[in-house]
């Protein structure tokens, strides 16, 4: 990794970091309901379960990685309990990455410390951004990988984080969902809930003889620092504060 990206990298946050205030969690536009589906998709609902994409002649052109949540509502009583009343809570996700490339490039791509990355250069991945809008059609947020550089890219580990509100996965049910031209969308979703911690891996994707194969991870972590720990990707992370979108 480059002295620049690790610069840009220290800037990067931690779970610590504090919320901007700008803006609100996103919905259930891009949500797509496990248990009650009447699309095509390939669902990988428990850690450890894998589903795999062969190449296509040619090779791919095009990868989405889109991230989804549902809507959450928090209760609220008035009138010592006589009226209920239910409201949306204010939780911010993040989508996010980490990568490592076969030449042994490795970085991070978020919104946090703009490390929106690139499609025609190294790491060939780019991200749309921080949402922060409220409910819109598609994905809630989503990262594009450049197909016709997938047989540079090694793995991409798939994560998000919570930036405000109560650290609730059971309610906000995030997930991945991999989108390729042809190929029916696969979604990611979480094999268990833990309140505690702010962070969790959802997914990964591994070139493996330049198919790809979408592993469901759900492990959590309390920053990001731990999770590349844990993962062996050996950046630097440093504390900071979240930049505007």
């Amino acid at each position: 990794m480059s002295k620049g990206s690790q610069e840009a990298l220290k800037n990067a946050t931690t779970s610590r970091a504090n919320f901007s205030g700008r803006g609100r969690s996103k919905g259930a536009a891009g949500y797509v309901n496990p248990n009650d589906v009447t699309g095509n998709y390939d669902f990988v609902k428990r850690s450890g379960d894998a589903q795999s994409i062969s190449p296509p002649e040619g090779g791919f052109t095009k990868i989405k990685i889109g991230a989804a949540w549902d809507n959450v509502y928090i209760e609220e009583s008035k009138l010592f309990g006589l009226i209920k009343t239910k409201k949306k809570a204010n939780i911010d996700l993040d989508l996010g990455c980490l990568y490592e490339l076969h030449d042994g490039t490795r970085g991070a791509i978020q919104a946090f410390g703009e490390l929106y990355g690139y499609l025609k250069k190294a790491p060939y991945i780019r991200l749309s951004g921080d949402e922060r809008t409220g409910d819109s059609e598609g994905d809630d947020e989503f990262m594009i990988i450049n197909g016709k550089k997938w047989s540079e890219i090694k793995r991409i580990l798939v994560y998000v984080y919570i930036y405000e509100g109560a650290l609730d996965w059971a309610q906000a049910k995030p997930q991945i969902q991999i989108r390729v031209p042809k190929e029916p969308p696969i979604v990611v979703t979480l094999s268990a809930h833990m309140k505690e911690l702010g962070l969790c891996v959802i997914a990964e994707l591994e070139n493996v003889r330049n198919g790809i194969v979408v592993t469901n991870y759900t492990e959590y972590f309390p920053g990001h620092d731990e999770m590349d720990r844990a993962y062996g990707f050996g950046l630097e992370w440093d504390d900071g504060e979240k930049s505007p979108a």
